[in-house]
Parts: C-alpha cells; structure tokens; sequence
C-alpha cells in the first residue's frame, strides 16, 4: 500500500485463449488489460503454435510493457497472460509471469493468481533434495512439483501437484496442445470459462476479460476442479471437492470490476446493496452523498437510494497520477494526496456530506480527505464505510499490512473516528455485508479479515506468512 492508494492490493489476474480460428494473443492482450486492476507490477504473455512456445514480460501495465508490439506467432493458437501485484516475492523481473520452463515431459508455461500457505515448506523440502530455484515466488513451486511428478500424463502430474499445495489459487497452464485452468479448494479466488465468437476457449479471472473481446460466459470454474481444453473440447477433472467453501468477500467490496459476475453475484449488485444496507444501519441525515472514488461509488449511489439524500459528485479523481508515485516527506505525501483527490468546494461548501467509502485499512489518507473537504467548506463530514472494520490480515493472495498496521486492530471505532477528524464513522456490520452477497451462501465465504476465522489451518500461525519469505536472509 501507499499515501496514495490506502487500500488492500489486488492479488493478479489470469488469462488464457484456445482457438485455432482468431488471434489469440492479441485477445490476451485485450484480456489483460480489462484485468489490469488486479495488477499494475507487471505483466506477461505466452504464446505457442503447437510445436514451439515463446513468452515475452515485462514490468510495468499491459499497454506499457506492449507499447510497439503484442506478442506474435505463425499458427499460434493458445496464450496465456497474468498481469501480477506481487503477494509473494519482490516487484523484480525476475519474478514477472507467465513462467515457462522445460522438463522431461516439454515445455509448460504457467500464470498463478493468489498465495500459497505452506509454499515454504515445500520449497525447503526441494532445496534439500537439489531443486534449483530461479525466482522468489511460490508460483515456482507449483512448476517444480508438476516437473517433479512420476505420473504419466500431464494432468494427473498436475493434479497430484495440486494436492499437494494449500491456501488459494487459481492458474492458468500451457502446453504445445492444452489449455488449462485451476482454482482451489476453498475457491479463495475467482476463474471463470466462456467462449469466444468463433468457438474457441477462454479462461479468465473474471467475465469482464471475456466481455472485452465479445465472447460469451459458459460457467465458472468450481473450487477443487480443474479444466482441460483440447482438440475435443472442454474435459473436466475434479480434484478437491469435498473441502470447505471460502470465496474472498473482498472480491465484492473492492478487487473485482464492478462489471463481473462472480459466482452466480453481480459485483455491481452486492456493491450498491452494501450502500442500502448501510443506510439501513447508520441512519445519518445530511445535505448530500459523496463516494471516494472510484471504489466507493457503487455503495454510496446505493445509500443516497435507499436513504432519499442525493448523491453528488464531490471528489474529483486525478487518474493519471499512477501508482508509483513516490513522497520521501511528509509534506509531499500531503501533496500527493491533493494530487490523487480533490474536492468541489462548491458542491461541499456549507453542507452536512455523508462521504462513503469501501474500506479503512490504517487511516492515514481517510484523514487527509476529511481534512480536505473541510478546507473546503464542509459543515459536517460523515464517513460510512461498505465493508466492517479490517483486524486482522489476509493470506490468501492480498499484500495487506501486519496486524499492527491495520487501524481497527488497535483502535475502537470511536478511537479511528477520532483519527481521521470525522464528526461520525460507520462500518457496515458482518450481518449487513452478508445480506449484500445474496447468491453467495454465507458460510461459502471468507471473512477472516474481519472475524480471525482463518479456512485453511495448515499447523502454522498465519502471522508467520512473510511476503518476502523466499528472500530472507539473502543477500
């Protein structure tokens, strides 16, 4: 996180395209950038005609890294692509996706979305026996033990290497002649199929990717399964499905783009009924109803509905700033803050606001804004906030702060009201986010940020996990 952007990151997106009709690494291309929110570090796509296999990466966002030239082969007709926020190991290029690599039974190249569990123990377990890594993330595992396996066909090597790891996951694997798709057992993440208009496969993180290159949606991929595509079409092999249900909820408050349907739930939809439900809850009568933009939006229209008060448009977003924007003071922090948002002094000035955002995670840039806007002129300043109070870190695929960084986690709401300078603060309420996602059971959910209530126990602390824990104690 940073001054700038004071929320959880998104974890990466995954992409894949099986045609031999179209041009699919330009549609992976395309896929890419409708997933860029869930990755700005960098990116990469691999392409293979059947007989060789190429990837080009690079840091930086897909039209960035693919300014001159999306990655091209004669007869090519699978590509995979991943554009990553790091969860585990450095930003390095080193560490950039797709991995391709070669071992006795071909060449796989491989994209992950998430974080593994006990990735740590594994890779120590292969280090002892000789395994030469070349990066500093868990994806690298998955690749050894599928390289590793003794079972003759690539999907039962897969599938044996899927039992093997813990905590969440979805992939995206290529050969010279399949398409692959994966998704944990608790479906942390989300993986979905479609097709595309002549025919062919896709395999995305979320139905936008397939929206943007006008295919169509055929099913997500259930949690514990695992999906080949091939000349013979789509085959599914469930691997885990017995396990326990436990899709991140913050998918809906925040990752995902509001646009996708994420089993069987509008992200739109959960979004705007978290701002009726908070209206539901906190009952705050003022003049108008702002969001902090952009994620906050959807909750706070869903409020100003519920409640009758307007939604005006009270923060003005700089959306060419980027993400990378660096403040070594304290006073150009301040600025870069002023850079990223601004208020309308004259929608603001005089007025109780009821601003809505979707999350607090230590504070510092919620009161920046509150401070702003009452600079501006704001009589009152109310903040609602469409998500409970964050306590605990997640470690399944987000890069979130140690616990002693998150504000709720050493203050009381009151004590977090009193930071940010707000004149009242409201959280949505566990129940209220539950009823928010109502095609999703509940108990189908994760929700250990909030509740400590961790789905996957693997005889290790959680607090033990370490995003650089491949490069501790390395030079």
């Amino acid at each position: 996180m940073n001054e700038l952007n004071n929320k959880w990151k998104e974890e990466c997106g995954v992409y894949g395209v099986y045609s031999h009709t179209e041009d699919v690494s330009t549609m992976t291309y395309l896929g890419l950038y409708a997933l860029q929110h869930r990755g700005q570090e960098s990116t990469g796509i691999a392409v293979t005609d059947g007989a060789w296999m190429d990837v080009t990466r690079g840091m930086g966002l897909v039209n960035e890294v693919f300014r001159h030239q999306v990655p091209h082969m004669d007869h090519q007709y699978i590509a995979i692509g991943h554009v990553r926020y790091s969860t585990t190991g450095s930003s390095l290029l080193a560490n950039t996706q797709p991995l391709l690599v070669n071992y006795a039974g071909g060449r796989i190249a491989l994209a992950h979305n998430g974080n593994l569990t006990n990735a740590a123990a594994i890779r120590h377990e292969m280090e002892q026996s000789g395994t030469i890594f070349q990066t500093s993330i868990d994806s690298e595992v998955i690749v050894n033990l599928i390289a590793r396996s003794r079972a003759e066909h690539l999907e039962d090597r897969i599938i044996e290497s899927l039992r093997r790891i813990k905590g969440a996951y979805t992939l995206t694997i290529m050969t010279e002649d399949k398409l692959i798709g994966a998704r944990d057992p608790q479906g942390f993440r989300p993986l979905c199929i479609g097709r595309t208009p002549e025919g062919g496969w896709i395999i995305s993180s979320e139905t936008c990717g397939i929206d943007v290159v006008d295919g169509e949606f055929v099913r997500d991929v259930a949690p514990g399964e695992m999906v080949v595509i091939d000349e013979s079409g789509l085959h599914s092999y469930p691997f885990a499905t017995d396990e326990p249900k436990a899709s991140c909820v913050f998918e809906y408050i925040y990752f995902a783009r509001p646009d996708s349907i994420i089993d069987g739930q509008s992200v739109h939809a959960a979004r705007f009924e978290m701002g009726r439900q908070l209206a539901h809850e906190a009952k705050i009568n003022g003049d108008i109803v702002i969001s902090v933009p952009d994620s906050g939006t959807t909750a706070a229209t869903g409020y100003a509905y519920e409640s009758g008060i307007p939604f005006v448009e009270g923060l003005i977003k700089n959306r060419y700033i980027g993400r990378t924007f660096i403040q070594p003071t304290q006073k150009k922090r301040d600025i870069g803050v002023k850079l990223k948002l601004n208020p309308i002094a004259e929608v603001v000035r005089g007025k109780s606001v009821i601003m809505v955002d979707d999350s607090i995670v230590r504070g510092t840039t919620s009161g920046k804004i509150v401070k702003m806007l009452r600079n501006a002129g704001a009589r009152e300043v109310h903040m609602l906030v469409s998500s409970p109070p964050i306590g605990y870190p997640c470690f399944y695929g987000i890069d979130t702060s140690v616990r002693k960084e998150l504000i709720a986690a050493t203050k009381s709401v009151e004590e977090i009201r009193e930071y940010i300078g707000a004149d009242s603060l409201h959280f949505l309420s566990l129940e209220g986010l539950k009823k928010s996602v109502p095609n999703v059971e509940a108990e189908d959910m994760c929700y250990a940020c909030f509740n400590h209530d961790y789905p996957i126990n693997d005889g290790e602390k959680p607090e033990s996990s370490s995003k650089y824990v491949f490069e501790q104690g390395r030079s």
